[in-house]
């Protein structure tokens, strides 16, 4: 069986994407917190959203103060909310810059023909045109093909070979980029629940502790019934909307590595076919 070259030329490894979007995380958590805090405070909390201006004993009026009588745990739910808009917006605009400049069948339509076509020119000039990660990974392999069209050491089993680890190690450098910060939006699928739910449960134990009193106070029985049901669906809310992003990243990123392992796939064949007689 033949063995791939001792020293196969490896992509520099990217370092800059990657702190950046640990830069970005550590910076927008806390923002984003601080942000749902003020909100909560200044915002909801305005005793403009109370019957007779009084925060404390007031009826809410409209949907800020109904919101403001969740109590204190609201505005950490409203931070994981903050957070899974504020994420979702950095990988749609990260996805989309690895996409590169036009439709991703387009491009690899495109260049798989320039392949058949045996013009690797064509098809490097597709990748300088779309740029993106996807086309720096199939620009690599088609770098790779030349260096391969001159290599006489080697045969062709070891020359696709090749071919093929130099597509590997490129897609293995600029592909993860596009996982940052994944995990975070994964984690506010159940935190955001649980975090709701437990603003739930002290909701219910408020409701309960009123309704075990010799005489019932029926606006603290509602604002803790109010309490309990705001939280509630705050946290659905959250960990609705994280899910549905969660699905849609981790299925652009699905349909990015496609498109690099069918282009990549039509640079060996290619390769191996028009050296196989050689």
């Amino acid at each position: 069986m033949a063995n791939a070259p001792s020293k196969p030329t490896a992509p520099v490894k990217k370092e800059g994407s990657g702190s950046t979007s640990s830069i970005f995380a550590a910076l927008a958590i806390p923002i984003c917190f601080a942000v749902s805090i003020s909100l909560f405070v200044f915002i909801f909390g305005d005793p403009s959203h109370y019957a007779g201006g009084d925060v404390e004993k007031g009826a809410a009026t409209d949907i800020f103060g109904i919101i403001h009588k969740g109590g204190y745990l609201v505005p950490v739910v409203m931070g994981y909310l903050l957070m899974v808009i504020v994420f979702s917006i950095e990988r749609f605009m990260v996805i989309g810059k690895a996409t590169g400049s036009a439709s991703m069948e387009t491009f690899v339509r495109k260049v798989q023909t320039a392949l058949n076509a045996g013009n690797i020119s064509a098809a490097d000039a597709e990748c300088d045109k779309q740029k993106g990660s996807v086309a720096n990974v199939i620009k690599a392999g088609l770098k790779k093909y030349r260096e391969m069209e001159t290599e006489t050491t080697l045969d062709i089993d070891q020359k696709t070979l090749a071919i093929q680890k130099d597509i590997e190690e490129a897609t293995a450098l600029e592909m993860p980029m596009l996982e940052q910060n994944l995990t975070i939006i994964a984690t506010l699928v159940a935190i955001g629940t649980l975090t709701g739910l437990l603003g739930t449960v002290v909701g219910m134990i408020k409701a309960f502790h009123e309704l075990a009193g010799t005489s019932t106070n029926t606006a603290a029985l509602s604002n803790a019934i109010s309490e309990a049901l705001v939280n509630t669906a705050l946290g659905i809310s959250t960990s609705a909307l994280s899910i549905v992003m969660y699905n849609v990243f981790t299925s652009k990123i699905d349909s990015l590595t496609y498109a690099i392992d069918e282009t990549g796939f039509s640079i060996v064949q290619t390769f191996a076919a028009s050296h196989k007689n050689k």
